[in-house]
């Protein structure tokens, strides 16, 4: 690691100094000055491609609205030197640095200890965190692990921000006019802690916006910048209002902002997503915030009867994408996954005869089995991945709606892997979705 920190440290600082050029205008944040910003996301595994950086997609979406910009980004190992070489470089050239990860419990956790010999900023233990620690644990502070009471280890010129979904609090260097915080890792305690505690910090340190009002549009089926063009092309967007956007699996979603709380602002809000329904309707699929998963399941739900699962070449990833949505208990009757269809027959107790049949008629009889073995109304079938009609791999999925009605299509399957299944089930809800929304038989 320490000998390719130096020529990337390098290359990221370059691009840092061209920032400016590509700059929005200021108009765009309309009553603040941006404040410019670095995060420095740390984690050996993400360096390894174990897992993706998901921190500076959700940190920059969250905090744009606030009239903060960020002009880098850079993932560190956990490891001393990179770490404090990366936020030092950080320091040179903004206000505010924020680093994630490393605050937790373990002996590889270090970014408490970095940060402060960096800054050199003393750690204290804090008597509020040591008291929520006894509550939190129900044991006095004697018996707390060692482990545990040093995360209430906290900056003596700075502070901290409360973790309402873990134990590792947020931490606060205050050098002058500048600020590096910590953040823990776990998305599950990141995110709530960078609405519910940094950005008041930050309204409060560097005087940026609030939140104001927002409004964010989850798309589907449709090209993030095809969104972006047809919001250019049909759209008169007021100077004061920002627009973010994220893109993951074959989802969008587009946040809109404006500074103000009032209904007016509100209204506003309301009114430009009813011009974008007029141009996207057919790929819009919430507007609250709801997950794709979540509108199937509620839309299911609200239709009446239950739902069987067949899946071969999905290896029972649309059960787990559907496992944790609201409502799936009282829906899910039976899921079935296999390797192969003559397995998959077994499982359904198929006669080996309906295996004959072309591929998307067999897909059919998978959803029909699975539905008659557990008497449910509705059925989603996977067949196994075979080569498509254009080249590369495809499946065929099956549809059974209440009555006898069964539907296919066919979806294209690029490769294998996490992302490529992850579309995979995208698909497969859309058509669903897209279902839902034509006149009924």
């Amino acid at each position: 690691m320490k000998k390719v920190l130096l020529p990337l440290l390098t290359l990221w600082v370059s691009l840092l100094q061209d920032t400016n050029a590509n700059a929005e205008p200021e108009s765009r944040f309309a009553d603040t000055k941006p404040l410019d910003y670095v995060l420095v996301i740390t984690g050996g595994e993400l360096l390894e491609g174990a897992y993706p950086d998901a921190h500076t997609h959700f940190v920059t979406r969250t905090l744009r609205p606030l009239g903060c910009r960020c002009v880098g980004s850079i993932i560190v190992d956990d490891e001393r030197e990179a770490m404090q070489h990366a936020v030092q470089t950080a320091t040179n050239r903004v206000s505010l640095v924020i680093v994630t990860g490393g605050l937790g419990p373990t002996p590889n956790d270090i970014t408490r200890e970095t940060l402060s010999e960096l800054t050199g900023i003393p750690l204290r233990e804090h008597p509020d965190v040591l008291v929520e620690f006894e509550r939190r644990f129900n044991q006095p502070r004697a018996q707390l692990r060692a482990n545990l009471r040093r995360q209430t280890l906290v900056p003596t010129r700075g502070g901290y921000l409360k973790n309402a979904n873990g134990t590792a609090v947020g931490l606060i260097f205050e050098l002058g006019k500048s600020s590096i915080v910590a953040l823990p890792g776990p998305p599950k305690e990141l995110q709530p802690m960078v609405k519910n505690e940094l950005a008041p910090y930050l309204q409060r340190r560097f005087g940026v916006r609030s939140f104001g009002s927002s409004l964010t549009l989850r798309f589907v089926g449709v090209g993030q910048s095809l969104i972006d063009q047809t919001i250019k092309d049909h759209l008169a967007i007021a100077p004061d209002t920002t627009i973010t956007s994220l893109f993951e699996s074959s989802r969008v979603d587009f946040t809109f902002s404006v500074p103000g709380r009032t209904r007016g602002d509100w209204d506003r809000l309301k009114r430009l997503e009813e011009e974008i329904r007029q141009h996207l309707g057919e790929y819009l699929y919430a507007d609250d915030g709801s997950s794709l998963e979540q509108v199937i399941v509620k839309a299911l739900l609200e239709r009446g009867g239950s739902l069987a699962l067949v899946e071969v070449g999905s290896g029972g990833h649309l059960a787990a994408a559907l496992s944790g949505t609201d409502g799936i208990s009282r829906l899910l009757a039976g899921a079935y996954a296999a390797p192969t269809e003559p397995a998959m027959r077994q499982l359904l107790r198929m006669p080996v005869e309906e295996l004959q049949q072309p591929a998307s008629e067999r897909v059919k009889t998978m959803a029909a089995a699975a539905a008659r073995l557990n008497r449910s109304q509705w059925a989603i079938a996977v067949g196994p991945s075979e080569l498509g009609p254009t080249g590369g791999n495809a499946v065929w999925v099956a549809f059974k709606f209440p009555g006898e009605r069964l539907e296919t299509v066919q979806i294209t399957v690029r490769e294998a892997g996490e992302i490529h299944r992850s579309h995979m089930i995208t698909q497969i809800l859309d058509q669903l979705r897209r279902r839902f929304k034509q006149p009924q038989p």
